[in-house]
């Protein structure tokens, strides 16, 4: 049974903790940095998070903090990074430096009331609730002028320092647009303005041409191995017809996308025959952004992986070269591991009984 006051007063010892160490501020900011010319969001406030009692989860129901009965749910983070009603920066900065408050919202996507429950566990119904969720989501958090960008995205295992294992995703609705986006925008523009065409419906022919980096498909989506990927695993799941973003698929490709990530986050638990770590992150177009207003032309739905096992008990890591240089270092072919990958997949299919039967 939830003791609310007893969670409160747990809450609030850390949290004293937390405001003791920074001299009575709980700093909540974002600060500019002005050699990659990209906001560092400063969230003080997440040093409270609490490790729970391995007996208890706030995201199951009965714990008094989610309804009794729900199929999917949004749950607003208890600590979050962002905020729709932030204080002035407590540094204000100065010279290069500059400051400004953390507005933004972060939301909790709980997949599904069971605890044990992962994406792969889940039938292909259950998930489309989900897909459906998140293009909900995408629209209203939209809605505020103010957000420029919706990241939605999943962080699953311990590896990737995940310490709440109910089954859950996260949406972070940014007042920018995140680096790499950012990068991945303008070089998508720059190719359409050279050669007129999408460079990701381009990349979606060539994986196909190729052959040997595929992993699955179905009616609307591919999932591969790119031929640059960073990660020995490191899959792609694309859409196959040119669309920016969650809410303009149709009710079919909604449906094909559940059954795609599904059969992709099987085949990963199928791999080494265990739950298998992952970060899941759903690129679209950003949103109230007069700069990449025409984005829908040339940036293109796709969902990657970074999967941080390269064998059963090994890491990659992503070390100096990658974080110091961003210089990364794949350790393995990906036209070898997508061999593996596909055999993962076709055991987890036949477990499944077919591809059709996740439908």
């Amino acid at each position: 049974m939830f003791n609310d006051e007893l969670f409160r007063k747990r809450l609030n010892k850390v949290f004293n903790k937390v405001f003791a160490l920074y001299g009575g501020k709980i700093m909540a900011e974002l600060r500019w940095n002005p050699l990659l010319s990209t906001w560092t969001m400063v969230a003080a406030n997440r040093q409270a998070r609490p490790h729970f009692p391995k007996d208890w989860c706030p995201f199951c129901p009965g714990s008094g903090k989610v309804p009794d009965t729900y199929e999917v749910h949004k749950y607003d983070n208890d600590f979050p990074a962002l905020s729709l009603a932030p204080a002035e920066p407590e540094l204000m900065g100065s010279g290069p430096y500059q400051s400004r408050p953390n507005y933004g919202k972060c939301e909790v996507i709980l997949y599904s009331p069971d605890h044990q429950a992962t994406l792969s566990t889940l039938a292909v119904d259950h998930v489309e609730k989900l897909i459906n969720l998140l293009a909900d989501r995408y629209t209203a958090l939209a809605s505020d002028p103010q957000i420029k960008y919706v990241f939605q995205f999943e962080n699953r295992g311990a590896e990737v320092g995940v310490t709440m294992p109910h089954p859950h995703g996260q949406i972070y609705a940014y007042p920018f647009v995140p680096q790499k986006i950012q990068i991945e925008l303008e070089n998508c523009r720059d190719y359409y303005r050279q050669k007129q065409c999408c460079l990701i419906c381009d990349m979606n022919q060539e994986e196909t041409a190729f052959a040997q980096r595929i992993i699955a498909e179905n009616d609307s989506f591919v999932a591969y191995l790119p031929f640059f990927t960073d990660y020995p695993y490191g899959v792609f799941i694309v859409s196959k017809v040119h669309k920016g973003n969650i809410t303009q698929f149709d009710k079919g490709e909604r449906r094909d996308l559940a059954a795609m990530l599904k059969a992709i986050t099987g085949a990963f638990d199928s791999l080494f025959s265990k739950l298998f770590p992952y970060m899941m992150c759903i690129h679209q177009t950003p949103v109230n952004i007069k700069e990449y207003q025409d984005a829908g032309e040339y940036y293109h739905f796709h969902i990657e992986f970074y999967p941080p096992l390269r064998e059963a008990e090994k890491i990659k890591y992503y070390a100096s070269s990658e974080m110091g240089a961003w210089a990364a270092c794949n350790p393995m072919a990906v036209e070898q591991t997508a061999v593996t990958l596909r055999e993962a997949y076709a055991r987890f299919v036949k477990v499944k009984g077919g591809h059709h039967a996740f439908y």
